[in-house]
């Protein structure tokens, strides 16, 4: 996981965000690394990399813990991120958090963890641009921003 292509963005030690999509072999580097848990951004019908199906049964070997928490443009919004929150809080960490890109999955961390911080909107965005997930200039950077300051 240190190729260029397979970049990792440590939020703090316990959240992960890829900012790829991985592949049976970066599960099993994120399991070696010591992640507990991988969590899964991407809608069912999105094209390429694993499916949900089969990445969680490559999960579940290597002995992870796994969440499909689907999240499009359409579908995020404040409540999926209260769900995806009360669904972190419950799972081992460290946690191994992606999507295709690592918007979704950056976006997502740091919303729950600027809730559960009381980061403000330009903190988070701020926590996320120095660990490697630039959204100040992308339009879910705008939902981070809203959501957190609607926590703080």
């Amino acid at each position: 996981m240190t190729d260029d292509s397979q970049k990792i963005a440590t939020i703090d030690p316990t959240h992960n965000v890829a900012l790829f999509m991985p592949d049976a072999k970066a599960l099993e580097q994120a399991a070696s690394a010591g992640m507990k848990t991988v969590v899964n951004f991407r809608a069912s019908d999105e094209k390429g990399g694993l499916s949900p199906d089969a990445e969680r049964l490559v999960a579940e070997k290597l002995g992870l813990n796994y969440l499909h928490h689907p999240v499009t443009p359409d579908t995020l919004g404040p409540e999926t991120v209260d769900e995806f929150r009360k669904s972190l809080d419950d799972l081992p960490q460290p946690v191994f958090l992606h999507c295709a890109s690592g918007k979704r999955a950056g976006a997502m961390t740091l919303m729950a963890l600027a809730a559960d911080k009381g980061w403000d909107g330009d903190t988070a965005l701020q926590e996320g641009k120095a660990r490697g997930i630039d959204l100040t200039e992308e339009k879910i950077g705008q939902l981070v921003k809203s959501y957190a300051d609607s926590k703080a």
